[in-house]
């Protein structure tokens, strides 16, 4: 008999809950692993929402992050309970599907956790309320795309309005009218026509800078390197029309393997060795030189110096501009900027292979410098942002919400839905689950509409972190939406209950409908385990 376990004595009968032994123990680790997880989404709880507070997250080694975003909270707590595991890496996969809602997500888990339990509680088998979960939620997404604002790319204003509300329950919510445009700006630009719905967010580089306030945050048209021009040896800081190669060798005397070593005992030999070392290094600057290119980047190297002092010296003689430890990793985004192709070889330096651009010069910056290119020949689809702020803690949580906000455009590029935001939609779609339940027969109708009261509570914590009732905010809600006033929400600001429409309070319908499906799905899986196994 599968229902009751391995672990009771014969076939038993079917009712699963009432035999001896294996399942008072199924119980209490599903009541573990509920409560646990539970705790958990109370944690965050507090942080939903425009009104939401903010978490200060401090590591052992006394690291400080201010965060409101759900993922970042979730991923630095040091969480060991296995279940509660469970939460961290949901809020991780809404994260990657939507990049926003990281924080409504975990607290719907939360409270279909509680459902669950109150049903299990009732005697309802665990295995009746995955399945009766999993109606709920495909009817759920029905009823969200009825309710959906179709939305065109070209509407600018639809998805500024989105990324605004996005940034609303940040700390940099004052500074949205910039953040929000430079969002839109960014994923539009780095779109590629011939592929509209692949939006990779790699294309777009943010550069955060200490100093000045979060309303200097640009977005640059052209490139921006986070460090200064190597001017060791006097090199110019500003070059006009420049011809840039991206170079992936080293302009440094060659070094024996790393066991090996060379002894010169004899002065002549040792003059020698530094007139070939010299010789070595012209011979490579002419060939670049030869190529007509006037400012070098420089990959960084491990093994020995990507260049030299000496190197530098030449160099800044042949009045070539350096720009040394370039990440590998940034490469990539570099060569598609400056629609140029990296040169791994000095033999292979040719003028073809150079990219062009108006203006490259060091400007200052905050406490230290930046190299800025600008007016760069058919430049590709990269967008560059440069990120301002006060203090370091200001300034990561305004590169997190950025990343959110970029998010939210990159959801209305795959899915160019909008939906009313202010907990209007989990009110409709308990309304009317709450309906469809009563058509239900049998346990399926107490699953479902323990499914609807749950999603209630989205609306409920909104108008408990703005102060509100939530009570009394919750029944008027239910009260307009029977009575078809289907875009009605909180409206957090005045502290009542409008038409968040007009409010532009707007979000993707992506967000909401992947935090639906993962927490139905998390849901299912907590509910499946009935026992964990430590394995020594």
């Amino acid at each position: 008999n599968e229902m009751t376990g391995g672990t009771t004595d014969g076939g038993g009968s079917g009712k699963g809950e009432s035999l001896t032994g294996g399942q008072s123990k199924a119980a209490s680790v599903r009541q573990d692993n509920m409560n646990t997880a539970k705790a958990l989404a109370d944690t965050i709880r507090t942080s939903l929402g425009p009104r939401g507070l903010d978490k200060m997250v401090v590591a052992e080694n006394g690291d400080v992050t201010i965060t409101n975003d759900g993922a970042t909270i979730l991923q630095k707590m040091q969480v060991s309970q296995p279940a509660a595991k469970m939460l961290v890496e949901l809020s991780k996969s809404q994260d990657v599907v939507a990049g926003d809602g990281t924080t409504s997500v975990v607290v719907l888990e939360g409270a279909l956790l509680t459902a669950a339990l109150k049903l299990i509680e009732r005697g309802v088998h665990p295995t009746v309320i995955s399945d009766g979960m999993k109606k709920a939620r495909d009817k759920a997404v029905e009823v969200l795309e009825s309710m959906a604002i179709p939305v065109e790319l070209t509407d600018r204003e639809a998805l500024i309005k989105a990324a605004t509300t996005s940034l609303s329950s940040k700390v940099v919510s004052q500074y949205s009218s910039i953040f929000a445009p430079l969002a839109v700006d960014c994923v539009l630009k780095v779109q590629d026509p011939g592929y509209p719905e692949r939006i990779d967010l790699r294309d777009i580089k943010v550069i955060n800078k200490l100093g000045g306030t979060c309303d200097e945050t640009e977005m640059v048209n052209g490139l921006v390197f986070d460090s200064k021009t190597a001017k060791a040896a006097g090199g110019p800081t500003r070059i006009e029309n420049a011809k840039i190669a991206l170079i992936q060798f080293c302009i440094s005397p060659p070094k024996t393997d790393l066991e090996n070593s060379v002894v010169v005992s004899d002065y002549a030999q040792m003059d020698r060795v530094l007139k070939e070392e010299r010789n070595y290094i012209l011979q490579t600057i002419k060939k670049i030189r030869a190529s007509g290119c006037n400012v070098l980047l420089i990959q960084k190297s491990i093994l020995r110096d990507a260049v030299t002092d000496l190197a530098l010296h030449y160099l800044a003689k042949a009045k070539i501009l350096v720009v040394r430890d370039i990440e590998r990793d940034d490469i990539d985004f570099v060569s598609k900027t400056l629609n140029l192709q990296p040169i791994a070889n000095v033999d292979s330096v040719k003028p073809e292979k150079l990219g062009y651009a108006k203006l490259v010069e060091e400007v200052p910056c905050g406490n230290s410098r930046v190299v800025k290119l600008t007016g760069i020949e058919n430049m590709g689809a990269t967008a560059t942002v440069l990120c301002r702020g006060s203090n370091k803690l200001v300034l990561e949580e305004a590169d997190r919400s950025l990343h959110d906000a970029l998010c939210v455009v990159r959801c209305l590029v795959n899915k160019r839905f909008l939906i009313p935001g202010g907990g209007c939609p989990e009110i409709e779609l308990s309304r009317q689950l709450g309906a469809w339940s009563k058509t239900l027969l049998g346990q399926d109708a107490y699953v479902v509409k323990a499914f609807a009261e749950a999603l209630e509570v989205i609306p409920y914590t909104l108008a408990e972190n703005a102060g509100l009732n939530p009570i009394q905010i919750v029944t008027e809600l239910r009260n307009l939406h029977a009575q078809g006033k289907a875009n009605h929400g909180i409206n957090v600001r005045k502290g009542t209950v409008t038409d968040i429409v007009e409010e532009a309070v707007l979000q993707p319908l992506l967000v909401t409908h992947s935090s639906i499906s993962l927490a139905t799905e998390t849901l299912q899986m907590i509910l499946k385990i009935d026992d964990v196994v430590p394995v020594r």
